[in-house]
């Protein structure tokens, strides 16, 4: 039953029949997200430019990808599947945690470096 879990990606959805073709799949997987990813970078539709919760849509469309490619390529080419469940969990929730820390501190620091863009200086008061 073990090596039926390892045969498979989508939680199920796509089964392989042994781990040479599950390795081909997955870098058909990879393969098409990236070519999506490259199409919207060329072509940058007009409607994924709306903006949505601070950033535009087709910038949240490369991170969601991107987030993806990532899962599939720790899940898979790192073997993190065959891991135990706490080891899989420690390193999950330190990238998240990473992740959302950097995303904190670049949207602080763009604040700022905007507001120098825009005034030439900041003045800070009370120092």
């Amino acid at each position: 039953m073990a090596d039926a879990h390892k045969l498979e990606i989508f939680r199920g959805f796509v089964k392989f029949k042994s781990n040479q073709q599950k390795i081909w799949g997955v870098l058909i997987l990879l393969s098409i997200i990236t070519a999506i990813e490259v199409v919207l970078g060329i072509y940058k539709p007009e409607a994924l430019n709306e903006h949505f919760i601070g950033m535009k849509i087709l910038n949240w469309i490369f991170i969601i990808l991107t987030i993806v490619k990532a899962y599939y390529i720790t899940w898979d080419f790192m073997h993190m599947r065959d891991e135990t469940a706490g080891l899989r969990r420690v390193v999950v929730w330190t990238a998240v945690f990473l992740i959302c820390y950097l995303v904190f501190i670049l949207l602080q620091e763009g604040g700022y470096v905007q507001s120098v863009y825009e005034n030439g200086y900041i003045k800070q008061h009370g120092f």
